[in-house]
């Protein structure tokens, strides 16, 4: 019997672009750079540095528009052709990230992937465009939300699923999927190398193809 397509998760920050979304929206301030750094390394949990960060930068809406212009122009090389080598082979393909969700459509749009396969953290704004909150429901934003939405997906799907990511974050998925793939080809994390069932140190995404598609 012929194994079903697989569902494939792909975080976005450090896996397919080369940027990290909020250190982009502050600017290079060094104290959101070190809170990513140390969340993503697992040595902080995400929630405590979550709504900090934003209250630190308060993205206005066109900051986050910008964004998004700025997430597609730096993809990994092969990030559109990989994404289209999985669509062609019938994967289906989300998005899964606690980035801000109207900075990630634009590039989920851009790689063939419907907003409806994108699971982000909404910011809300005022009249005039002004940061007021994020989603603070969203499990994305705090320690193991990753787990719940791929859970969450695989209880109306079916399929073997496989995540792709380079933090700490992502890796707290490796439970509910079939297979976790550690994405260094961006920024290597020894954390998360040793909770990785695959580490791909090249810096691009073509080496996960093999492992997508067992032969």
């Amino acid at each position: 019997m012929r194994e079903r397509a697989p569902l494939v998760f792909f975080d976005v920050d450090s896996t397919l672009v080369t940027i990290e979304g909020i250190d982009v929206l502050a600017g290079g301030n060094p104290e959101i750079a070190a809170l990513t750094d140390a969340a993503m390394n697992g040595i902080i949990a995400i929630e405590e540095v979550y709504g900090r960060r934003l209250e630190i930068i308060r993205p206005s809406r066109q900051a986050v528009r910008q964004l998004g212009e700025t997430y597609v122009s730096s993809m990994v090389d092969d990030a559109e052709e990989v994404v289209g080598t999985l669509h062609e082979r019938g994967a289906t393909v989300y998005l899964i990230t606690a980035g801000i969700e109207q900075a990630v459509i634009p590039l989920a749009k851009t790689l063939g992937i419907p907003p409806a396969r994108v699971r982000a953290v909404r910011l809300e704004f005022s009249s005039d465009g002004q940061y007021v909150d994020f989603d603070r429901r969203s499990p994305l934003a705090r320690a193991g939300g990753k787990e719940i939405a791929v859970q969450d997906i695989r209880a109306r799907s079916h399929g073997r699923a496989v995540f792709i990511g380079d933090g700490i974050t992502d890796a707290e998925a490796r439970g509910a999927v079939d297979l976790f793939i550690g994405f260094g080809g961006v920024r290597q994390r020894d954390a998360v190398r040793a909770l990785s069932d695959v580490y791909i140190t090249e810096p691009h995404l073509s080496s996960i193809l093999p492992h997508v598609f067992r032969t």
